[in-house]
């Protein structure tokens, strides 16, 4: 009788902290969608924010941005299939709504510490305005120099395709290596040609002011 008491009590032990257990992660789940609900508004806005600086700071002439969804951003990319990701274009309008011009946003898998994820604003005549580093992870004093070397190089620059030189840039299409990181600066200007690429070979298609 007694094996049979100690039983029953081992399993209203069991089944008590089950119920307790339940309790514990039914609460835990309220709470989690309860602080999601709160700070999801929130991010969004900041994410929002920071996407339009980000546009703004390479196509400062435009009154607003807006999705671009004609098209795929995943198309073929040449010699830059597999290296070069473009995550996503937006169209850049006046404030009367005509197309400017494209931000292109690029991630380049090239990178000696690893992607280096940038956007550059590009006009309807294939200028390109500049680009701003959005994230990049290089050695410090070598590769990380991107946003002091690199970038103000490419402000107000029209070509087909961009290359770099360690003998000093003489043309417009030259970029000034940094100093002992040429794998960096090889993902940038790989990156930034992938975007020239997809302007070239697919924006244009759609060239023509209001939309």
């Amino acid at each position: 009788m007694s094996d049979v008491s100690n039983k029953n009590k081992d399993i209203s032990s069991m089944i008590k902290d089950a119920i307790i257990l339940f309790i514990i992660t039914l609460v835990a789940g309220l709470l989690l969608g309860f602080v999601n609900d709160i700070t999801k508004d929130p991010i969004a806005r900041q994410q929002a924010k920071a996407k339009a600086e980000a546009c703004k700071s390479v196509f400062a002439a435009a009154d607003s941005f807006e999705n671009w969804e004609d098209g795929p951003t995943s198309y073929f990319m040449g010699d830059y299939q597999g290296k070069v990701d473009i995550d996503e274009v937006m169209r850049a309008l006046d404030a009367s709504g005509n197309l400017l011009g494209y931000v292109i946003t690029v991630t380049d898998h090239e990178g000696y510490g690893g992607d280096i994820q940038f956007s550059m604003g590009i006009t309807l005549d294939g200028n390109l305005n500049g680009i701003s580093i959005l994230k990049i992870s290089e050695t410090a004093g070598l590769g990380m120099k991107a946003g002091t070397v690199l970038v103000p190089q490419f402000e107000n620059k029209k070509a087909d395709i961009f290359v770099y030189t360690k003998a000093g840039a003489v043309n417009d299409n030259e970029i000034d290596a940094i100093s002992g990181a040429t794998i960096t600066t090889n993902a940038v200007v790989n990156g930034v040609n992938a975007g020239i690429s997809l302007f070239k070979g697919v924006l244009l298609g759609e060239k023509g002011g209001n939309q």
